[in-house]
């Protein structure tokens, strides 16, 4: 029921906003179609169509299909789009045309012709911007540790986009924290983004057709998290006929098989490590490998409507010496149907399924410990082109959400532990929105829209309920925080909470022949809150929802920016933020979190701010081809007392985040040396992250206990690392049925000892305090064998 009426109001809104704002040109038609690889046969996002010496033009929905509506008149019809050579097409147009167009792959003698239309192009058309577009090919010519392409690493190369650290999980976006980015797996959520705590990424680059990083100017179908949106797209699979390729590295192998299936096609990929093996010949009882599996299947069922189905399973398994083991890891499904109802209008039905668990057997203290969340969602999505300058997209969406804290589970009799499942809870969001792409004029654009959230936190038993509504006190005499006065708990119908927020977003282009002028603001909501006392996600940090006593967040983002592209293949683009977000909570200090089934009582909430410059110079033509970032930027949090009386964090002053990058460069270069050799090179220098270190101590007890100064007060040394990779393509490939290619790699080339942490400890001999370094990497080797038929 809930469903059906938000359906209905979705569309009520759009038969009414297409009353007011459609309007008929005079003998205008629709060219439409769809954009596929000509040897797969697999539909191709993100290519670029426009009528040759107009301003008019489109790009490939995310499946492919596109819409360019024109006034009645002979045209060249340009199709463009990185790795396929571009195909221009003559037609005279005076009645609504469909048009599916199959672009030919650039051969590899080829590789040195330019398009200068590409899926990385910065759209200086459209009013988008904070937008970044990456393909499966650039990913896998960045190097990385072990030799294992990475998508999570690769981003971490663009202006705004930064990391905790070496080995750290997740990433940054414009000083948000890593649970801030909403990341989708074919629209799925992935909850944890990285295999073995940040080396490697959950996202296996051989399955992967397109990456989109949204760092502002969020549109209106996308919500839920405050600092950014990572949409991932697979491949559907070849449709011409069985396809299969692969890698074997030194300590991990992947392979993908795709092809034919019917009308239709499918794909299946995997992954894995192999490291614990060579552990265990050793005799050494620690293991830790990881390993992921991706399918897609792809069925027509008539010319009008199609059936998706992915899924996504991945595990890691990390143990030591026996008596800890850990096991942790994502399972997602998606179904979906897409329905082509005219030439103009294009709809998609989502059904999705994701699912994160962890796990935890700790022999030495006697018990397990499983934990997770769980959402099913259902969403609805419309594709309208209106006019030739007008363009809607509405949709409706109702997810529900299942938080499992932590179930315990005695291992033995004697461990003296019991069955014990923590609280869990339970929530449900619907959201509606709309969102608008017209062209004012032909120097002037706007992209506007609306998104509408309801979120409602379902009724439990055991909820505290606190004297005054105060889950957290302060105590002047001790100095110190304190739970608040519990009163019992709450009946399970009085239990709840409602949310409902109105989110606007709106950008806007003005833009010249070769440069553009924009500037846009977003406002979004965030009702998950992960609790951590770290820098980067572990799998151990605690996912929970708004309710009674945690408010949703709520982030503010104001971005202005130029953009300019020369006919050499040269574009710079150079952007200002500055982003707010109310809510945001931190913990008090020596707060508990592990089985805490009451985390409002250590957490305050506070204010979070950054704002920066970005800048990125781009080069994509010639034998020499990359990029250049950099950041300036700063992060900030001020988290008051409950009171006056009452200091808050830091004494209720601004404090530095643990996210926060002063300066922040990487350089990227490709050299095509030859038809057999290429190079790659990327380099990386950062501010050291934030830290909080111990000003002094004291005895207590015969213990001695630090005493700690401004939060984040410090930072870790200046980070900064240069990788290399060769790739070898032997000069037979051209005439073999088996592709062969050599990559071989040198991580931190110059084995700079980059800290991952500080610690201090007391020196046995000399009684002194003293600074450790852990530096997780040095110089690391690598080479992988590729291969493909």
């Amino acid at each position: 029921m809930y469903l059906r009426k938000k359906i209905a109001l979705t569309r009520y809104i759009l038969f009414c906003v297409l009353s007011v704002l459609s309007y008929v040109h005079g003998q205008s038609y629709t060219l439409s179609g769809t954009l596929t690889a000509a040897d797969t046969q697999e539909p191709l996002l993100g290519v670029t169509v426009y009528a040759e010496g107009t301003s008019k033009g489109t790009v490939t929905n995310n499946y492919g299909v596109y819409a360019l509506i024109l006034p009645k008149g002979n045209y060249r019809i340009v199709y463009q789009n990185l790795g396929f050579s571009p195909q221009v097409l003559t037609l005279s147009l005076n009645k609504d045309q469909t048009r599916n167009v199959a672009l030919q792959p650039q051969q590899e003698e080829l590789d040195e012709v330019v398009v200068t239309e590409d899926i990385e192009r910065i759209r200086l058309r459209s009013p988008e911007m904070s937008v970044n577009r990456l393909s499966a090919q650039s990913i896998r010519q960045t190097p990385v540790v072990l030799g294992e392409s990475d998508i999570l690493k690769t981003i971490q190369l663009l202006p705004g986009v930064s990391s905790a650290g070496e080995g750290a999980s997740g990433f940054n976006v414009r000083g948000g924290g890593a649970d801030q980015n909403l990341i989708l797996l074919d629209e799925a959520t992935i909850f944890n983004s990285s295999h073995l705590f940040g080396f490697f990424s959950v996202f296996n680059t051989d399955a992967i057709k397109d990456v989109q990083l949204y760092k502002g100017g969020m549109p209106a179908m996308y919500g839920g998290r405050a600092a950014s949106v990572l949409r991932i797209d697979q491949k559907e699979g070849a449709k011409d006929r069985i396809r299969v390729n692969g890698g074997i590295g030194l300590v991990s192998s992947r392979g993908l098989i795709e092809g034919p299936l019917g009308k239709g096609s499918f794909l299946f990929a995997s992954r894995g490590t192999y490291a614990h093996l060579f552990l265990k010949a050793l005799d050494e009882p620690n293991s830790a490998y990881f390993y992921d599996l991706n399918t897609k299947i792809t069925l027509p069922i008539n010319k009008k409507n199609r059936f998706l189905l992915s899924g996504y399973f991945g595990r890691d398994v990390v143990s030591f010496d026996s008596t800890f083991k850990n096991t942790y890891g994502n399972t997602v499904v998606n179904v979906r149907l897409n329905t082509l109802f005219s030439n103009r209008v294009f709809g998609n039905l989502s059904l999705i399924y994701s699912d994160y668990y962890y796990g935890l057997a700790l022999d030495f203290v006697g018990f397990d410990w499983d934990s997770g969340i769980q959402n099913l969602n259902v969403k609805y999505d419309i594709n309208y082109t209106v006019s030739e300058r007008l363009k809607l997209n509405t949709g409706v969406q109702a997810t529900y959400y299942s938080f499992n804290p932590g179930f315990i589970r005695p291992l033995t009799p004697e461990s003296g532990f019991v069955d014990n499942q923590l609280q869990k809870k339970y929530a449900a969001e619907g959201s509606l929105y709309l969102d608008v792409s017209q062209e004012l004029s032909p120097a002037l654009a706007i992209r506007y829209g609306v998104r509408v959230n309801q979120f409602n936190r379902l009724a439990q038993s055991g909820l505290l309920r606190y004297n005054n509504d105060a889950p957290i006190e302060f105590n002047q005499t001790l100095n110190i925080y304190q739970q608040g006065e519990a009163l019992g708990f709450f009946e399970k119908n009085q239990s709840t909470a409602k949310f409902i927020n109105v989110e606007p977003r709106v950008t806007l282009a003005y833009r010249t022949q070769k440069s553009a002028w924009k500037a846009s603001y977003q406002r979004v909501h965030q009702y998950l809150h992960l609790i951590s006392n770290t820098t980067s996600p572990t799998p151990l940090d605690v996912w929970t929802t708004s309710g009674k006593y945690l408010k949703p967040q709520r982030a503010d983002q104001w971005a202005a920016g130029f953009a300019t592209e020369r006919a050499n293949g040269n574009s710079f683009e150079a952007e200002a933020f500055f982003k707010t977000t109310q809510n945001r909570y931190d913990y008090i200090d020596g707060a508990e979190l592990v089985a805490n089934e009451a985390l409002e009582q250590i957490l305050l909430a506070g204010e979070a701010r950054a704002y920066g410059l970005e800048l990125l110079f781009k080069k994509t033509e010639g034998n020499i081809t990359g990029i250049a970032a950099y950041t300036l930027s700063r992060a900030e949090q001020q988290t008051p007392g409950l009171s006056k009386n009452d200091p808050g964090i830091n004494k209720g002053m601004w404090y530095t985040s643990a996210y926060d990058k002063t300066h922040d460069l990487s350089i990227s270069l490709n050299y095509k040396a030859s038809k057999r050799w290429e190079w790659n090179a990327n380099f990386i220098a950062q501010t050291g992250q934030p830290i909080t270190y111990p000003t002094g101590q004291y005895s207590f007890m015969n213990a001695r206990i630090p005493n700690y100064g401004t939060r984040n007060g410090q930072r870790l040394p200046s980070f900064h690392r240069l990788d290399v990779a060769a790739t070898l393509t032997p000069s037979k490939n051209a005439a073999r049925k088996v592709k062969r290619s050599w990559v071989f790699g040198l991580y931190n080339i110059y084995n700079r000892k980059n800290a991952s942490t500080i610690s201090f400890r007391q020196d046995a001999e000399t009684g002194k305090n003293q600074a450790y370094r852990l530096s997780i990497f040095g110089i690391v080797p690598s080479v992988t064998y590729n291969i493909r038929f």
